[in-house]
């Protein structure tokens, strides 16, 4: 029954999760031109964080801290149609640790390959190929600044590997023990849970180990160019109608649903930061207002397909608030979250999976009731909501140590004072972001 139930669900409202046909299936048109678009839309957000990131940091890190969501693009693609599409949407190995098939190896078996939505597995692919961009793009900014380019290469390709694909097998592939625990399974729509608690958490577990940046707190580190940050951030809400209406792999009333839902969370969020900045500080900021678009957009993305628009834009408010808490209170705790990794996509993506549940359609309960059997409660569903978001972070701040202990005693991947001082760009790329602008 259970298995009926979250098939219907599956169908009805979209889901990340989807099953290669086994016949001949026809391509859906409409539902393809909505997914390459989609994907098109994703990858847009990585040069949008690149912006985001870069105009937050000193004019001499520039170009180094942009590399950082750049090489991703490299690195993380390379990696995903090699191995880690198999390792994410694979069947069981190792215990369900990750997935494997070995038609995935290259994307060599899905040549011809359609889903019974009606679009190509390759489009399939490559969209999710982007969420696994992004997600290691998002963990730089947590210490932008002070980390080593090769190392830094090395670091996400080995995060990717074993933190990345693991939780997306476990949430989003059809066998995966999250996406079957409970009558319908941990809610994570678009990657509240697989990309922002993750990169958010593996950040801070970063910028404690690799410690503070030479100077920090005492020495005033402003942004270089605050309109490069506020065109990334544009960016990055034009893109995330891919990320989170794209999610529901169709074009239909779900991907409808998504996409209002982003719209009114962004702008909440967004309204949220700089009414409280406006009372708090006296000031409303551009950088306030891009900043609660970002709390808004993370806060939604777990729920975009289960929440109305007032849902939305209450979970946005909420997340936005406890965001902002949040930077107030990072130095005070001790560590330097450089752009705020944690303190945004970490929090918001910790609201948004868990206070969800207290905004959830009631079609959706109802067929939580049907696949449990019985009835479903909103405190089941956020005992649920509470696991996956326990399991996740447990596993990303266990691994991410791991990771982060191998490299820096090989290949090193704290920067050097002198090479801090000389800023990112001349130390690993020779180059300089402004011209010949001295560094400041």
């Amino acid at each position: 029954m259970k298995k009926i139930g979250l098939l219907l669900f599956f169908i009805g409202m979209g889901s990340l999760a989807v099953f290669a046909s086994d016949g001949d299936v026809s391509i859906d048109t409409g539902s393809t031109a909505w997914m390459l678009t989609s994907t098109a839309l994703v990858l847009l957000m990585i040069p949008g964080l690149a912006m985001f990131y870069g105009g937050l940091v000193r004019s001499k890190n520039v170009l180094g801290t942009m590399m950082h969501s750049f090489a991703a693009m490299g690195v993380m693609s390379v990696l995903w149609v090699a191995v880690s599409y198999s390792m994410s949407f694979g069947s069981n190995v190792f215990g369900g640790w990750f997935g494997w098939n070995s038609d995935y190896f290259f994307l060599q078996g899905i040549d011809e390959s359609v889903l019974d939505g009606g679009v190509p597995e390759y489009v399939f692919s490559m969209f999710q190929g982007k969420f696994a961009i992004i997600t290691p793009a998002i963990i730089a900014g947590a210490f932008a600044e002070r980390v080593k380019f090769r190392g830094y290469l090395i670091f996400i390709a080995l995060w990717g590997l074993f933190v990345y694909n693991p939780l997306c097998h476990w949430v989003w592939a059809e066998d995966g023990f999250l996406f079957n625990l409970g009558a319908m399974g941990a809610i994570d729509f678009a990657g509240g849970t697989v990309v922002h608690i993750s990169a958010g958490v593996s950040g801070l577990v970063a910028a404690i180990f690799l410690g503070r940046r030479r100077g920090y707190p005492h020495r005033q580190m402003k942004p270089n160019n605050l309109v490069m940050t506020m065109m990334g951030a544009g960016l990055l809400w034009v893109g995330w109608f891919g990320f989170n209406a794209g999610s529901s792999v169709s074009s239909g009333l779900s991907t409808a649903q998504a996409l209002t839902a982003t719209q009114a969370a962004a702008a909440a969020g967004a309204m949220t930061w700089i009414i409280i900045e406006g009372i708090h500080q006296g000031k409303m900021t551009a950088l306030g207002f891009a900043s609660g678009v970002l709390a808004g957009l993370v806060a939604v993305t777990p729920a975009a397909g289960v929440v109305k628009p007032a849902g939305a834009m209450a979970l946005a408010a909420i997340a936005t608030i406890i965001c902002y808490i949040m930077l107030i209170y990072k130095d005070k705790l001790g560590f330097d979250d450089s752009l705020d990794a944690f303190g945004i996509h970490g929090m918001g993506g910790i609201v948004g999976a868990l206070g969800l549940t207290f905004f959830i359609r009631q079609s959706w309960m109802d067929e939580a009731a049907v696949a449990a059997g019985g009835t479903w409660t909103v405190w089941q569903q956020f005992s649920v909501q509470l696991a996956a978001v326990g399991i996740a972070i447990v596993y990303a701040i266990v691994i991410t140590i791991i990771i982060l202990y191998a490299v820096e005693k090989t290949v090193g991947l704290k920067s050097t004072s002198e090479e801090e001082m000389q800023g990112l760009d001349h130390s690993y790329h020779g180059e300089r972001g402004y011209g010949m602008l001295t560094p400041n």
